[in-house]
């Protein structure tokens, strides 16, 4: 919602002027891999080139990550896009029979 500012002019008329109301930006999303014995490492890379757009390097960083620590992040998405990918992981994965596990995070 706009305030409005009354300020007089070099001519001693007052105007008014809109304010502009501040907005805040959109809360933001980690999606968030979780580590199981069965997904194999390979297919775990695949799905973060493939969906995050992450290059081989990165993908395998954060595919170590969620091997030796349990979890990973695979990026940070407005709520929507965060959904979107979560849901893409887990469609992907059921397709080729792998339990992984994908969720989201408020930031």
């Amino acid at each position: 919602m706009a305030t409005r500012q009354s300020k007089p002019n070099d001519q001693g008329i007052t105007e008014l002027k809109e304010k502009p109301a501040q907005t805040k930006p959109p809360a933001m999303w980690q999606v968030v891999m979780y580590n199981d014995d069965y997904t194999p490492m390979e297919f775990v890379v695949d799905v973060l080139e493939q969906i995050f757009g992450h290059n081989y390097e990165r993908a395998t960083q954060i595919m170590l990550k969620v091997h030796t620590e349990g979890r990973g992040i695979c990026g940070v998405f407005p709520r929507d896009l965060a959904t979107m990918k979560v849901e893409q992981v887990v469609d992907h994965a059921r397709k080729h029979q792998h339990p992984l596990r994908c969720g989201m995070e408020e930031v």
